[in-house]
């Protein structure tokens, strides 16, 4: 996803799944250097 999309999509995880609880869970963001899509060949954004 775009750089400026990451606040708002973490924020809709975040409201939908808090519930103040252990488990919870944790959101990871980090960069990724490419993708494939294996059954077309479709490389980078448009594998995604």
């Amino acid at each position: 996803m775009a750089a400026n999309q990451v606040d708002k999509v973490i924020g809709a995880i975040t409201g939908a799944a808090k519930t103040g609880q252990i488990g919870d869970g944790k959101i990871f963001v980090f960069g990724l250097d490419s993708a494939v899509r294996i059954r077309t060949g479709e490389t980078d954004a448009a594998a995604l």
